[in-house]
C-alpha cells in the first residue's frame, strides 16, 4: 500500500512510526512532514490546509490510504474533499469533526444525549457573559468554542480573573475566531484521564489511557500549552471507570453522533475527569492527541493500518485491541519561551543514540532537515523523548535518561512529567 499522512508534528511522527511496522506499507508519504519524519517517509510540501493538492497529489501518486492526523483539516472538510475524488481517507467528515471543532456543539450533544460532563452555558454576547459571570461559582472554566491549538481554555479563580477572560476570548479576540462564541463551565475535580479510541461510525475500540501535563512549567504551573508530556497506562483508570464509560460515555457518543446524522469515522479523544460523582467528559478530538499518540501507539500490538482500514470499512467490530503490559512515558523538548515566544534555527545534536536504542523513541514536533542533513529547531515543542518501561517508574526514569541524549541551545523541558503518578504508585 501506498500511504499518505498529512500533518507534520510529533502525533504524524508517531502515526509514520506505526505504519512503517506495517508489512503492508510499501511507501509513506508525509505532507508536509518535518525533519524526523522524513526517516520513514518521503516529505511532500504541500500544507495540511491545502486540500485539493492534497487529494490531486493522492490521486497522481496512486495513495491507496491517507491519514490526516491534525485537528485543523479535519474540522475544515478534508475527508469530504477526498471521499468526493474517491479517495480512501481515514478520519470523520466535517459534520463529524465538529465534536471537537465546536466545544458548543459537544455539549449541546452530551446535555441531550445523557452524556455525563460538567454544568455548562454557551454565550455569543460578551456583555451576556460577563453578566452571568456576577452569580456564578468560583474557580470557573472559560472555554474558547472553536479550535485554539490546545490553548483556548482559562481557569479562573475569581470573578475579576474571569471578566478578564471574557475579554481576552470575546472582545480582543486572543484565539481568533475560536472565541466567536464561548463555553462557560462549572471547574470540576479528580484526577484526568486520556482515552483514545478507534471508531466505524457504529463500533468503537478504545485505547489503552494516558494522561497529558497541559501547563507549561513544573507543578501545574504556567499557561496552558499543546502538552509538555505524557504517560501511559494511567493507574486511575480502573477497570470499574472503563466499565462506566463504556456503558455511558464511549457507546452513547457513538451513537449521538449517529442519531444526529453525523456518523464518526476515525479517532475520538475522550478527555475525562474522574470525579468524586464518577467519570465526567472533559472534551472531545476528533484525532490522536499530541503527546498522548506518542506513549499509545509505541505500545499497541495491532497493525494500525489493518485497524484503520477496518474504520473506513465499518468492520471495526472484527478487531480486538492489543497493547503491551508496560508503560511509556513522553517528555517534551521545547525551545525556552513556549508558548509565548521563543527563537528557532538552531542545530539539534545527539539524535543518532536513538537510532540503536530499544524502547526508546525521539519523535520530531517542530524540526527542520537542512540540505546539508543538520536538523534544526522549528517550533515551539521541538521534540517528544518517549521511552517504555516495566512501569511507569521505570519508564520515567528511561524517558529523563533519553532527554539528556539530545542537546541544543533554547532546550527546555518540565522535570516532573508522571512524577506525582510515580510517587502515588
Amino acid at each position: 500500500m501506498k500511504v499518505l499522512i498529512v500533518g507534520s508534528g510529533g502525533r504524524e511522527h508517531a502515526i509514520a512510526y506505526a505504519v512503517a511496522k506495517s508489512p503492508r506499507a510499501e511507501k509513506i508519504y508525509c505532507a508536509p512532514g518535518n525533519g524526523g519524519i522524513g526517516q520513514l517517509a518521503e516529505c511532500v510540501d504541500i500544507g495540511a490546509m491545502e486540500f485539493e493538492r492534497l487529494a490531486a497529489f493522492a490521486q497522481e501518486h496512486a495513495i491507496d490510504f491517507t491519514i490526516v492526523g491534525m485537528d485543523d483539516p479535519l474540522v475544515g472538510g478534508i475527508v469530504d474533499v477526498f471521499e468526493k475524488r474517491g479517495l480512501k481517507v481515514f478520519g470523520p467528515r466535517k459534520n463529524a469533526a465538529i465534536l471537537e471543532g465546536s466545544k458548543a456543539f459537544s455539549k449541546d450533544l452530551m446535555k441531550k444525549y445523557g452524556i455525563p460532563t460538567a454544568g455548562y452555558e454557551n454565550f455569543t454576547d460578551a456583555d451576556k457573559a460577563l453578566e452571568y459571570l456576577n452569580t456564578a461559582k468560583y474557580p470557573i472554566v472559560l472555554k474558547a468554542d472553536g479550535l485554539a491549538l490546545g490553548k483556548g481554555v482559562l481557569i479562573c479563580n475569581t470573578l475579576e480573573e474571569a471578566q478578564a477572560g471574557v475579554r481576552s476570548i470575546m472582545q480582543e479576540k486572543q484565539f481568533g475566531s475560536a472565541g466567536n462564541r464561548m463555553v462557560i463551565e462549572e471547574f470540576m475535580t479528580g484526577r484526568e484521564v486520556s482515552v483514545l479510541s478507534f471508531v466505524d461510525g457504529k463500533t468503537i475500540r478504545t485505547m489503552t489511557s494516558a494522561q497529558d501535563h497541559k501547563r507549561a512549567k513544573d507543578g501545574d504551573q504556567g499557561l496552558n500549552t499543546g502538552g509538555m508530556g505524557t504517560f501511559s497506562p494511567s493507574p486511575f483508570y480502573t477497570e470499574e471507570v472503563d466499565a462506566f464509560c463504556q456503558k455511558y460515555i464511549y457507546q452513547p457518543t457513538v451513537d449521538a453522533m449517529a442519531a444526529e446524522g453525523r456518523p464518526f469515522t476515525g479517532i475520538i479523544f475522550f478527555g475525562l475527569m474522574l470525579t468524586e460523582e464518577g467519570p465526567r467528559v472533559l472534551e472531545y478530538n476528533a484525532r490522536f492527541g499530541d503527546p498522548e499518540a506518542q506513549v499509545v501507539l509505541p505500545r499497541m500490538k495491532n497493525d494500525l493500518l489493518e485497524v484503520m482500514e477496518a474504520c473506513v470499512e465499518g468492520t471495526l467490530d472484527k478487531i480486538e485491541l492489543q497493547f503491551e503490559d508496560n508503560a511509556a512515558v513522553c517528555v517534551v523538548l521545547a525551545s525556552e519561551g513556549y508558548p509565548v515566544s521563543y527563537e528557532k534555527g538552531f542545530e539539534i545534536k545527539g539524535l543518532s543514540a536513538f537510532e540503536e536504542a530499544e524502547g526508546y523513541y525521539c519523535f520530531h514536533a517542530g524540526t527542520k532537515k537542512c540540505p546539508d542533513g543538520r536538523i534544526l529547531t522549528n517550533g515551539g515543542r521541538v521534540l517528544g523523548i518517549t521511552a517504555k518501561g516495566a512501569d511507569l517508574k521505570e519508564a520515567r526514569a528511561n524517558a529523563y535518561q533519553a532527554a539528556q541524549w539530545v542537546e541544543f541551545e533554547n532546550k527546555y523541558m518540565r522535570q516532573d512529567i508522571g512524577k506525582a503518578i510515580d510517587e502515588a504508585t
